[in-house]
């Protein structure tokens, strides 16, 4: 019986080929704490395999740069970043309590 790097059974060579048509295969160097993490995730039915939970954090990062990737165009279009003064307006016109401000170290 075939096992993938991650020791899930391969059952026909179907299911090898399918994948191979969307998906590439490489090789990934993790801290050994990480893949303690994707190994227990895996066990815990929370992934199908250490390559799925791989891939769903990299879909995860993905989102978050697309994600800041637009509001770093939308700063551009719309001046930059608020300053101090704009942030204390708009808490205080959202009824926010002001944020601590932080001292220099």
């Amino acid at each position: 019986m075939r096992r993938d790097l991650d020791g899930v059974r391969l059952d026909g060579m179907m299911e090898g080929m399918m994948e191979g048509m969307t998906k590439a295969k490489i090789a990934v160097t993790l801290p050994r704490p990480l893949l303690a993490h994707a190994r227990r995730a895996v066990e815990q039915g929370r992934a199908t395999s250490v390559s799925a939970y791989v891939a769903m954090a990299l879909e995860e990062q993905a989102k978050i740069d697309d994600l800041k990737g637009m509001l770093d165009e939308m700063l551009a279009e719309t001046g930059g970043p608020m300053t101090p003064a704009e942030k204390r307006e708009a808490d205080r016109m959202l009824g926010r309590k002001s944020r601590p401000r932080r001292s220099a170290a």
